[in-house]
């Protein structure tokens, strides 16, 4: 009994340095537990009155359907491979979209910072295509680069890019003026300002833009499945509205919801091992 207790000890004081620590991160992981336990709960609670509430038609069966009927519908098209399909392409058309997105936007945030005067040149111009719905340009996308793909890929950068490009340029605009003063003293230039000082300073800013990111891209990936796409989630959440299959569109958006989670999630878990490394 005390080597089992012992050794729980030791499991729930893990890198602690003191006795104190050692209580601290107990009572840091009880927490834990304890909010991760309450949300299960509260998850399992709305699906429980989901399901009774559509059984005793306290909610509207046909348009929400119901948790066991969507599971029934995810078995089934998990059977015959076509939910894994489905899912692949907007999981494949999303991850090309965030990666692009954040890469075309940090560079022109770079441009944008090396050039004060294309920095005031652009201004405007950014504010009022930032300010622009952008599903209004479909119907642009879908004549210039066809009902595919590319015009998917398009609506997603439209929607990340600028976003990528303020929010840098902002982190670059902000950092710190009596450090940029220093390296010039030192005879550093404009580029090893930014080598040492601003691209260092702004990579928390960079890296918290990747989270932005995840969602503006799925975001993109869905309105553009919306208008033009074959195949893809999107793509089954309009099927599902114009054949009145209601758990189909249910079921697509349960898929989005735990992908994006996930992807979400991945992202912050690189965001941590990076700084920590950059620490």
């Amino acid at each position: 009994m005390n080597t089992k207790t012992s050794l729980w000890s030791r499991f729930w004081s893990r890198g602690a340095k003191t006795p104190d620590h050692a209580r601290y991160l107990r009572h840091q992981r009880t927490q834990t537990f304890w909010v991760f336990a309450t949300q299960l709960l509260i998850l399992i609670a709305c699906l429980a009155f989901w399901e009774v509430g559509a059984r005793l038609n306290w909610i509207n069966p046909f348009i929400f359907s119901y948790p066991s009927k969507i599971w029934l519908q995810f078995l089934a098209m998990l059977g015959d491979g076509s939910l894994l399909h489905h899912t692949w392409i907007t999981v494949y058309e999303t991850l090309v979209g965030f990666l692009l997105g954040t890469f075309a936007g940090t560079v022109l945030a770079i441009v944008i910072w090396a050039s004060p005067f294309l920095a005031r040149v652009l201004d405007p111009y950014i504010v009022i295509f930032n300010s622009m719905p952008k599903v209004a340009l479909g119907p642009i996308f879908i004549v210039a680069f066809g009902q595919g793909f590319l015009s998917i890929l398009m609506m997603a950068l439209a929607i990340s890019v600028v976003i990528t490009t303020i929010v840098v340029y902002t982190a670059f605009r902000d950092v710190d003026p009596n450090l940029l003063k220093l390296v010039r003293t030192y005879g550093g230039s404009r580029r090893h300002v930014f080598q040492k000082v601003v691209f260092p300073a702004s990579l928390p800013a960079i890296l918290s833009t990747l989270k932005v990111n995840v969602g503006l891209s799925w975001i993109g990936v869905i309105v553009g499945e919306f208008l033009v796409a074959q195949a893809g989630l999107g793509y089954l959440i309009i099927y599902g509205f114009q054949v009145f299959n209601f758990t189909l569109v249910m079921l697509a958006l349960f898929v989005i919801l735990i992908v994006s989670t996930v992807m979400y999630h991945a992202v912050a878990f690189f965001e941590k091992r990076t700084l920590k490394w950059k620490d």
